[in-house]
């Protein structure tokens, strides 16, 4: 008898509803509902468009594939949940496709011998989330700390730094962190400026880093860094300190390729060596590595990259890299999630010494104590991913979205971060945001994408109502607008920061229960409303932060109005006039709202604990005043 070869697809066909609508799949960023499509779930680059145009064809001519399509994503999941409350995933890592074009069925296909999933039960949303998160994992809660205020993100070194540091406090920005993603110095490549990976404090860039660090501290403000998976050749750096690249390679820390040779793997107009984090010696040593950073003085960082394991590579574990290339994310994830614990319970046990040999003070009353856990926050670190997989949200404490364009685009701008921070919120990234203003720009003589103002002052507006309000000056910082560049800017972030802050005791809450039972801190109206049938259609347009505000963000260049949809069932308040709107109990209602510039569509529920607060704090600030 003649054996039968390996299997190496499996396909499970189920029966669906023409009308179910297929929501999650991890961060999507062009649409919502993936009824109709065909959607593939492969870690990747998103690319540099995504259809948008002109960008994508663009940079497909520039490289292969460089422009993406509409289901490229750093962070996919084999997740989803329906508008008819069926709920499923995958298990594994391979690579699969949720076929959905046919209006009557699901097929999923798997590149593998065998499929293993789970089906989840649950009578509405969030009941679907919590038994999902419960499964796969849910994010540990934030700190007080990284939710407060703005986190600065800059580069140029020390001197462009404290410049930007003096006209923050000038024009008394809520300050959490400064973000320092150049701290280990930046090379000049085909599309900008970017960072050499030899992962030490570059002292020419930065003189007296340490000194810039304990002055941010005295101030109550944060320190926070980058790294990624990745080491380079530092042959021409001139200034370097160690040679990361030499002593990886010798070592055995990198990915192979199959004769053994180091995997080079190209970056725009360089290449780079991929850390093999399958060897437990790889990640002690890079662990070291974070160690050497965090004791300056540094809160946090990101963790960048995690996509690009090749499919030919050799890893030390010996397991197949198509698909340890889905697994990767979280493996990346877990390497700086244990060190974050290692340090953490290393400093708890100092603290633990220090309060055994400090005298006993019997004047010191109970609510002094309390302080003093309170302050246990400031040694807990925070690491922000684009990279992820299924169970990413398990060991990773932070997300963001990755490399926007500075647009107005659906695929790859400002409206596709909307839609990659809602879906991701239905397959459990619960604290996830964008770079205010993008990141991609293009300044070449042929095409040209820069911030202009109007996007990043929207952008503003918009990241005011995510969990994390962080800047980024983009790949080309010269060519775009910054929050720093005139008074107009400046006083719009201190506006939009303060609105951010006026909300910070309902944030605080959101976070807490994200950690308890996985819901997003900003949700689709679906969560809350799902027999709604208009909201079910909801890509980007409008948006919830918890179930007690409601954000119609200003999306479209030249726009001072939005329309806003609001469920039966609720009494919703505007937030700048005082306006109530309530659609009848049959029936949702549409409002056309005005939105200029610093006063973006907000409803709070009227009979809402959150909404005496929210008010009060915004005028506290004084930045309540109605103007029509």
């Amino acid at each position: 008898m003649q054996c039968m070869p390996k299997l190496n697809r499996v396909l499970l066909t189920y029966a669906s509803e023409a009308g179910e609508k297929f929501y999650g799949f991890g961060e999507q960023f062009s649409c919502f509902d993936m009824k109709g499509k065909r959607v593939p779930i492969m870690v990747q680059e998103q690319g540099i468009g995504r259809g948008d145009q002109p960008i994508t064809m663009a940079a497909n001519l520039v490289s292969y594939r460089a422009g993406g399509d509409w289901h490229t994503t750093y962070a996919p999941s084999p997740h989803y949940l329906t508008s008819d409350m069926n709920s499923l995933f995958l298990e594994g890592y391979e690579h699969c496709v949720f076929d959905l074009t046919r209006p009557d069925c699901v097929q999923l296909q798997v590149h593998a011998g065998s499929m293993k999933g789970r089906i989840l039960y649950g009578q509405n949303p969030p009941e679907l989330i919590k038994e999902y998160t419960a499964a796969v994992g849910r994010m540990r809660e934030l700190p007080a700390w990284i939710t407060k205020g703005v986190i600065v993100g800059m580069q140029g070194g020390h001197k462009a730094v404290r410049d930007v540091w003096r006209k923050v406090k000038e024009y008394d920005v809520p300050l959490s962190a400064f973000w320092l993603q150049d701290w280990v110095g930046q090379r000049k490549t085909s599309v900008g400026w970017q960072l050499w990976w030899n992962w030490e404090v570059d002292r020419d860039h930065y003189q007296g880093w340490e000194e810039l660090v304990r002055d941010f501290k005295a101030c109550g403000v944060k320190t926070m860094t980058y790294c990624n998976p990745f080491i380079v050749p530092t042959d021409k750096k001139t200034n370097r300190q160690n040679d990361l690249f030499t002593i990886a390679q010798k070592a055995g820390y990198l990915v192979s390729d199959t004769i053994g040779a180091t995997y080079m793997i190209p970056n725009t107009s360089f290449e780079a060596a991929m850390l093999d984090i399958t060897n437990p010696e790889t990640r002690r040593w890079f662990k070291h590595l974070m160690y050497e950073m965090v004791k300056t003085g540094v809160c946090g960082w990101m963790a960048d990259f995690g996509e690009s394991l090749p499919f030919d590579c050799c890893l030390h574990s010996g397991e197949d890299p198509a698909t340890a290339h889905n697994k990767y994310p979280e493996m990346w994830a877990e390497l700086n999630r244990e060190f974050v614990e290692e340090w953490e319970q290393e400093r708890l046990v100092e603290k633990q010494k220090r309060k055994l040999q400090s005298p006993v003070d019997s004047s010191r009353k109970a609510e002094d104590f309390k302080d003093s856990d309170e302050d246990d926050d400031d040694d807990t670190l925070v690491f922000f991913m684009r990279a992820g997989y299924r169970g990413s949200p398990r060991s990773a404490t932070l997300f963001w979205e990755g490399d926007q364009m500075v647009s107005w685009g659906a695929n790859d701008g400002i409206k596709s971060a909307v839609t990659g921070l809602l879906s991701s919120g239905v397959s459990g990234y619960a604290f996830n945001h964008s770079d205010i203003g993008g990141y991609c720009t293009v300044d070449l003589p042929f095409i040209r994408y820069s911030r202009t103002e109007e996007l990043l002052l929207r952008w503003m507006e918009l990241n005011a109502f995510s969990v994390i309000f962080r800047t980024h000056e983009g790949n080309v910082p010269k060519a775009n607008t910054q929050f720093y560049s005139n008074d107009t800017t400046l006083r719009h972030f201190t506006r939009s920061a303060k609105i951010y802050k006026a909300w910070e005791f309902y944030r605080r809450q959101l976070v807490k229960e994200a950690a308890a039972v996985g819901m997003p801190v900003v949700r689709h109206l679906f969560l809350h409303y799902p027999e709604d049938k208009y909201v079910q259609t909801i890509v980007y347009k409008q948006f919830l932060v918890g179930s007690e505000i409601l954000v119609v963000p200003v999306l479209d260049k030249g726009h001072t109005q939005v329309q806003a949809y609001f469920p039966s069932g609720d009494v919703w308040e505007h937030v700048w006039t005082g306006h109530q709107y309530r659609a009848p109990a049959t029936q949702g209602l549409k409002v056309w709202v005005q939105a200029p510039l610093g006063y973006p569509a907000v409803f709070v529920k009227k009979d809402s604990w959150v909404r005496q607060q929210f008010i009060h704090n915004l005028e506290k600030e004084n930045i309540l005043e109605k103007t029509w």
